[in-house]
């Protein structure tokens, strides 16, 4: 019977393929490899730098595009139990997506993230729902799909720790990782 040595072979090949599929790369605790020397995380909250551009979107992300930088800001935020793009950040994904096109060969992780409320698997399912919400909108903005991958975290790694909604709304995100 000639079925035993095909079945150790597939078996290494799938735990190869586990393996290679559960690897990391490193990056900070949200993943960003490109944060600031600071830490900061800069995305979604108003910072306003010394310079007077905010983090909230409009002058950062298209001022960034213009001279053709990745965007300042590189998190976006969601309302609880949602993959619903906030329309406050339209104009961040735009600047991204302007970018993207204009660097054909540059590539992003689209990183999703969730709360610690709920299960482990439906907040690996919501994170990569929203990293998927922010793929389409690429997409329709007219970014390859061969640029994009979208990974989900769930609640692995949260950016604040803390039972509180402070905490928990600075979890519900997409971050850019470029």
């Amino acid at each position: 019977m000639q079925l035993k040595p095909y079945a150790r072979s597939l078996a290494i090949a799938l735990s190869l393929a586990f393996v290679a599929g559960c690897s990391s790369t490193g990056g900070g605790q949200d993943g960003d490899l490109t944060g600031s020397a600071d830490g900061s995380d800069r995305g979604g909250v108003s910072t306003g730098g010394a310079d007077g551009r905010g983090a909230s979107g409009d002058r950062a992300g298209q001022r960034a595009d213009a001279d053709g930088r990745i965007p300042e800001t590189r998190t976006i935020y969601f309302e609880y139990d949602s993959d619903t793009i906030r329309s406050e950040f339209e104009s961040v994904l735009t600047a991204h997506a302007r970018f993207l096109q204009n660097n054909p060969n540059a590539s992003v992780v689209l990183q999703g993230h969730t709360d610690e409320r709920g299960t482990r698997e439906y907040n690996l399912a919501l994170g990569e729902r929203r990293a998927g919400a922010v793929e389409r909108y690429l997409n329709v903005q007219g970014v390859s799909p061969s640029q994009v991958e979208v990974v989900s975290y769930g609640e692995e790694r949260p950016a604040a720790r803390g039972q509180n909604e402070q905490a928990y709304a600075q979890n519900r995100r997409v971050v850019f990782a470029y």
